[in-house]
């Protein structure tokens, strides 16, 4: 199928992959622009899946402090070269998740890092909560694992919506750039600070 210079164009500003790309995705889709950003959104997690393995020991530590000077965070982000650390865009990548944790506050980088005694308190929560709904014994324990996972999606960084674009986790903006960039990119630790917490 041929597909028309505007559609490659529109497509390639929409999402910031290439050209080929763009036209593959619309072909592919017949055209259709929603259906071609999928196509190019599952092909950057397939892509970043493969690049996860790859050592990142370069990239940038970033920071934000919020207007009054009474919220900052810190933000270590690694890449796989110096050459990527330098661009625009992953500083711009930076930039983007130290707001995310001042504006979303996360305790953890990932689900694995929460403590199992955490996960067994909400859950002992969220049982009591089940139970008193008067729901039967097997939904109880669907609701228990539907609010935990709400509560992962609100305490880890990698799986909270991103603030500058909700339909999309912290953890899939990173997949895009590495799909766009070509190189792993792993944030590897984070601090938020604010006037008088401990």
């Amino acid at each position: 199928m041929a597909v028309e210079a505007s559609l490659v164009k529109e497509l390639r500003e929409k999402t910031g992959a290439g050209i080929l790309d763009c036209q593959k995705a619309l072909a592919e889709s017949g055209g259709d622009m929603a259906k071609a950003v999928e196509w190019l959104r599952e092909k950057g997690l397939a892509l970043a899946q493969k690049k996860a393995g790859r050592v990142t020991n370069e990239g940038l530590i970033g920071s934000y402090i919020h207007p009054g000077g009474k919220l900052g965070v810190l933000v270590e982000i690694n890449c796989e070269t110096d050459f990527v650390a330098k661009t625009e865009e992953f500083s711009e990548l930076v930039k983007d998740v130290a707001m995310q944790i001042a504006a979303a506050s996360p305790s953890y980088l990932r689900r694995e890092d929460v403590p199992a005694s955490v996960i067994e308190a909400e859950k002992a929560i969220y049982r009591v909560q089940a139970k008193e709904s008067g729901k039967p014994p097997s939904v109880c324990e669907k609701i228990v694992a539907g609010r935990l996972e709400k509560f992962f999606g609100e305490v880890c960084l990698l799986e909270q919506p991103f603030v500058k674009e909700p339909g999309t986790t912290v953890s899939e903006l990173l997949s895009r750039k590495i799909a766009k960039l070509g190189e792993n990119i792993a944030v590897r630790r984070f601090a938020r600070y604010r006037m008088g917490e401990e």
